[in-house]
């Protein structure tokens, strides 16, 4: 079948949104643009929630937002793309998670949301206006999904657990008021 259908245009408008938002995520941290602090900037941020060395951090995040969300936009590695990115944000709604949900609050709100858009697309594949469909699914087969969303989710539990551990041993020599004054 040559023609594409309304689930083809929508899987490419969910694409190009999500991997076009997260790529431009991304390039905040890799390069500064769109007003990011760049890879300085945001290490140094990275490190102050606890990724450390948050250099490594920034250009871990960055390349899998800038790298994942391009893909997702065009269509290809999709599996692999969409998992990468779900780490990301994975990560990313660690920092946010204390705040509540919504994201007016610092919540975790856009970063869950991109996450499971990412994680969405991953599974269920880019549809055929795609780079995928073109090379005839080389990059996309069905044994893929399984292996990159397992493989993602044990690396980002992993970095995400050391993060929290950190953050836990910061806190341990803090001690809190104990009366309101």
């Amino acid at each position: 079948m040559t023609s594409f259908d309304r689930r083809d245009l929508g899987l490419l408008l969910l694409r190009l949104g999500a991997g076009g938002v997260l790529a431009a995520h991304g390039t905040q941290k890799l390069f500064g643009w769109f007003g990011g602090h760049g890879i300085e900037g945001t290490g140094a941020f990275m490190e102050s929630v606890g990724y450390a060395p948050g250099k490594a951090s920034a250009t871990a995040a960055g390349l899998a937002e800038t790298g994942g969300g391009a893909l997702l936009a065009l269509g290809l590695a999709t599996p692999a793309a969409g998992a990468a990115a779900a780490g990301a944000m994975g990560g990313a709604t660690a920092i946010h998670a204390p705040n509540g949900f919504f994201n007016a609050e610092g919540g975790y709100e856009y970063a869950a949301t991109l996450g499971l858009a990412a994680a969405g697309l991953a599974v269920t594949g880019p549809g055929r206006i795609s780079l995928d469909h073109a090379f005839r699914h080389v990059f996309d087969r069905g044994w893929m999904v399984p292996v990159a969303l397992a493989g993602t989710a044990a690396v980002t539990a992993a970095v995400v657990g050391m993060r929290n551990q950190r953050v836990r041993k910061e806190k341990e020599g803090e001690q809190e008021a104990l009366f309101e004054e």
